[in-house]
């Protein structure tokens, strides 16, 4: 029933489809499934990469001289037909590029509601319900959408993607759009520089938070990072406090995080860091303090001073 089908807006613009893409096909087989719906997947621009992307039952590429490289105009111009064609209950896009370009206007071309900054997404009954951050994650709001049609923006890194990086394309139909109409055009893309550390890639991250101590004492958890060939992260006082860069941060203003092995070092558990990391398959947690927060979401934990069980570890391993 074409009124139950949900409909993913991949977000590349530039590379490879990244993981957020992923998300939302993992996200919109589980809504689909409930209402009885499919799930279609529209790639815009250029149609290359699109062979995982086997998770959706339907895949659109939309191809046109003034699609690729990325014009928002000619975007929302051959998005906004190919809606009318397929009128999903739902469309999930990320909080990102195409999300916070589009999907306002999409939605207010169509009559349709719009959440955005939503973490979580679920079917209740007959309506569709999202939680959406407000005010930068201090406020959580629950949005009822009712029976749609509706457009939903999510934050990178809230649903897990794994499952939904699937080889093959059971049914993929190319459309055409010249978007010629475009008001936009496509000068030059001017990219941030690249730090070299990224941790959302990471399968293990060594953590730390204030009970590392002081800056000198971040090259010990370095150190095991290394010796475990892990990526090393932190919490925001870490960051705060200098010792460590930007990059590295987990957490609601950080980076959110979905490694196989999260291992936390003097890290107290804030909701703000929970926010960034609960997520990643395994946690293990070292606090002297029994009633951290953070041992509430640990798989392991312990409550050995992380002075003495990092060289234990290091002992072990050889480090």
């Amino acid at each position: 029933m074409a009124e139950n089908d949900v409909v993913v807006i991949a977000e590349r613009v530039v590379g490879s489809h990244p993981d957020v893409t992923f998300e939302l096909l993992g996200k919109a087989k589980e809504i689909a499934s409930a209402l009885g719906g499919e799930v279609h997947c529209l790639v815009v621009g250029s149609p290359e990469g699109h062979e995982c992307l086997g998770a959706a039952d339907h895949l659109h590429l939309v191809e046109g001289e003034h699609l690729w490289p990325y014009n928002p105009h000619a975007w929302e111009s051959a998005i906004s037909a190919l809606l009318s064609q397929l009128k999903p209950r739902l469309v999930l896009a990320s909080t990102g590029t195409v999300g916070i370009d589009l999907c306002g206007a999409l939605a207010a071309q169509s009559g349709s509601m719009l959440a955005s900054y939503v973490v979580d997404l679920s079917v209740e009954g007959a309506s569709l319900m999202a939680v959406a951050q407000l005010y930068g994650g201090k406020l959580m709001a629950e949005c009822d959408l009712g029976e749609g049609p509706a457009f939903v923006t999510a934050i990178p890194g809230s649903f897990a993607g794994h499952a939904a990086r699937v080889d093959g394309v059971a049914d993929a139909t190319s459309h055409s759009h010249d978007g010629a109409d475009a008001r936009m055009r496509h000068v030059a893309l001017t990219e941030p520089e690249k730090t070299g550390v990224d941790i959302t890639s990471e399968e293990l991250l060594v953590s730390v938070g204030r009970g590392i101590g002081s800056q000198s004492n971040i090259d010990l958890a370095q150190e095991l990072a290394e010796v475990l060939g892990a990526g090393l992260s932190a919490s925001r006082p870490v960051i705060d406090q200098g010792w460590l860069p930007k990059a590295h941060q987990v957490g609601k203003s950080g980076k959110k995080v979905k490694p196989k092995i999260y291992l936390a070092l003097g890290i107290s558990g804030a909701p703000e860091h929970l926010e960034g990391m609960r997520q990643a398959e395994l946690i293990i947690a070292c606090n002297t303090d029994a009633t951290a927060p953070i041992f509430e979401v640990a798989h392991y934990g312990t409550t050995a001073d992380l002075f003495d069980l990092v060289p234990e570890i290091l002992d072990l391993i050889g480090g």
